[in-house]
């Protein structure tokens, strides 16, 4: 190979790995571009985008990045299981980290923290083969952990300001659902054999303490955002410039590829709405029952798009926010974080993908079945 071929070449990878790892944000440009030709830009796109959402998430990405540099989470995390001498208690701490960790750091952030912890930790203890089950519960947790706040999902954040919700509203709706699903991971950690293991993790590394308090200043100033109590344009310039003295790699961290999916979306939905045929069958559809369809619409497109999209054809905000929620377990493809799992359980674990595969599912179904009964009886 001349050294003319090789800039081609890296260049090809290089494109390659972009589209394999926003492979969602791909996916949503190609139907956002599709739609532009059905719906040509207007003076209407103007009002696609709902800037609350992009900024807040975007000093929440800041923050979230920042504090995943620091390995904080992975730091506590490692002190507490070192106490703990038996496969179930074992499950039931790196599972519930993962559920409520997810609340603060969203769901994909909180599953790329614990779970190289937890294939080290089984592995060190000689028990690799509670990883299968301990990682499907984890990605569980991780979907429905983050339900109970705004800022816990994406597709939450979303709906929580696209339908100026209020906290209380917030909380009150999905207080049934996040219990439900905090009985049901409990159970599913109780199925754990109980066998002594004993730990061996190396410590992480010693932090300075004053950045994981100014990243905590920053997270609640964010949040202050999402509240409405500060302008979020404000906070965004607070923020960012603070990160641009403190930790600039923060930026470097940040998921603009969940960023440009919003955006995708913004304006395939938008223009999907205006076509009056697809706006009659879709409203037809979330008129009978909001909660079903978002649940059916997270199986196929995943929460974020679904939650985008079915809020053009529905007020039912309370169905869309509950359904989108418990719809991000389920397929594979219900959740980015879903994905996450199972591409970090077959690159560690070679050959036994099928095996996994047909275990998540009968998990995550089970969970997704038991949720939407319940909440279809409980809202009715």
């Amino acid at each position: 190979m001349n050294n003319d071929e090789k800039p081609v070449k890296n260049a090809g990878n290089a494109f390659f790995a972009f589209i394999k790892k926003n492979l969602m944000a791909v996916i949503a440009w190609i139907l956002a571009a599709v739609t532009m030709i059905l719906v040509p830009p207007d003076g209407e796109y103007a009002d696609y985008f709902d800037m609350k959402t992009l900024v807040c998430l975007f000093t929440i990405m800041l923050c979230v990045a920042a504090f995943k540099d620091l390995d904080i989470f992975s730091l506590l995390a490692v002190k507490l299981i070192k106490k703990l001498k038996n496969t179930r208690s074992l499950t039931f701490a790196l599972v519930f980290i993962t559920y409520f960790a997810s609340i603060l750091i969203a769901n994909d952030i909180a599953l790329l923290t614990f779970l190289p912890l937890t294939i080290a930790v089984f592995r060190g203890c000689g028990k690799r083969e509670y990883v299968a089950a301990t990682v499907i519960l984890q990605t569980i947790g991780a979907n429905l952990g983050g339900m109970i706040m705004p800022f816990g999902n994406p597709q939450s954040l979303y709906i929580f300001s696209a339908y100026s919700l209020t906290v209380v509203e917030f909380v009150s709706v999905m207080a049934f659902p996040f219990a439900l699903s905090l009985v049901t991971i409990v159970i599913g950690c109780f199925l754990t054999r109980k066998e002594p293991a004993e730990v061996l993790v190396d410590e992480k590394r010693e932090i300075p303490a004053w950045r994981p308090i100014v990243y905590s200043v920053f997270f609640v100033l964010s949040l202050l955002s999402v509240f409405d109590v500060i302008d979020k344009y404000i906070i965004l310039a607070a923020v960012a410039v603070g990160m641009l003295f403190i930790d600039r790699k923060a930026f470097i961290g940040a998921d603009y590829g969940l960023l440009l999916t919003f955006v995708a979306f913004f304006i395939f939905a938008n223009n999907m709405a205006r076509i009056p045929a697809v706006y009659g069958f879709v409203s037809e559809i979330t008129e009978k029952n909001a909660l079903l369809a978002a649940v059916l619409g997270c199986q196929i497109m995943s929460n974020v798009p679904t939650g985008i999209f079915l809020s053009k054809f529905t007020s039912d905000w309370q169905m869309l926010l509950v359904g989108t929620n418990i719809g991000g377990v389920g397929s594979p493809v219900s959740s980015l974080a879903s994905l996450i799992t199972l591409k970090t359980y077959i690159r560690e674990f070679h050959g036994q993908g099928g095996k996994y595969m047909k275990r998540c599912l009968a998990y995550n179904f089970t969970v997704l079945l038991i949720l939407t009964v319940a909440c279809c009886f409980f809202f009715r």
